[in-house]
């Protein structure tokens, strides 16, 4: 398994912690602490559905309103244990959202470099203009808490990982499967996309070397802020 190393400078505070610290204990937390954290996602996700249900279907049809079906995009991504699952989103992209991209990226330097060290663009083509509205206020992320309920996804962990994006984590790889990855992190609440993918691996790996239910309860209500002033937002 590999070594935690921190590859970019220190940060402060919670949510920039630098990857360079050995684990406090067995990578991916104790069995009791697996089985707490999974407890309490199961809880929230619950009642995410019990009491915000009503606003899941409005925002359903909003999208098949404002640019047709399907509703829900779905795309494979690397899991815990490197197992691939289905991650579930609003849709908030055009049909063919791939081939815009990769048209849009050979025709513009300015944005090929972009995308290579944020691996996301401030002026994306593909994005739909009730999809600026879902994305700002990350409301596209709520078919994740099925996600969470079927155990693929936890409230709190590393952002669930695409196909081309693996050989970014380097070193961090068995961080990242050492844990479900989750809806929010430390890369929420630490600027989003203003931070380099690079800087948001390192992130990904200090949470998993260093798991806490007192932590992850912190992400979850500061991620709150960072969501409803749309920080770092694209």
């Amino acid at each position: 398994m590999s070594t935690l190393r921190s590859t970019t400078p220190a940060g402060r505070g919670t949510g920039s912690a630098a990857a360079n610290t050995a684990a406090y204990g067995p990578l991916g937390g104790s069995p009791w602490l697996r089985h707490a954290k999974r407890a309490a996602d199961i809880l929230m996700a619950g009642s995410f559905f019990v009491f915000f249900g009503w606003a899941y279907a409005l925002i359903w049809l909003g999208v098949l309103y404002t640019s047709g079906g399907p509703a829900i995009y779905m795309q494979p991504r690397y899991g815990k244990d490197g197992r691939v699952f289905k991650f579930y989103k609003f849709r908030s992209m055009v049909a063919d959202a791939d081939a815009v991209l990769a048209r849009h990226l050979r025709e513009n330097e300015a944005a090929r470099r972009e995308w290579a060290i944020y691996q996301k663009l401030v002026h994306d083509p593909r994005i739909t203009r009730f999809g600026a509205f879902l994305r700002k206020y990350s409301i596209d992320e709520f078919p994740q808490f099925w996600n969470v309920l079927k155990g693929d996804m936890s409230m709190v962990g590393p952002r669930p990982c695409m196909f081309t994006q693996k050989d970014l984590y380097g070193d961090y790889w068995d961080h990242y499967c050492a844990v479900r990855p989750g809806i929010t992190g430390l890369w929420q609440i630490s600027g989003r996309n203003e931070i380099s993918y690079r800087r948001r691996a390192a992130m990904d790996a200090e949470y998993v070397a260093h798991l806490s239910l007192w932590r992850d309860f912190a992400i979850l209500l500061k991620t709150f802020g960072v969501v409803t002033g749309a920080r770092g937002s694209r």
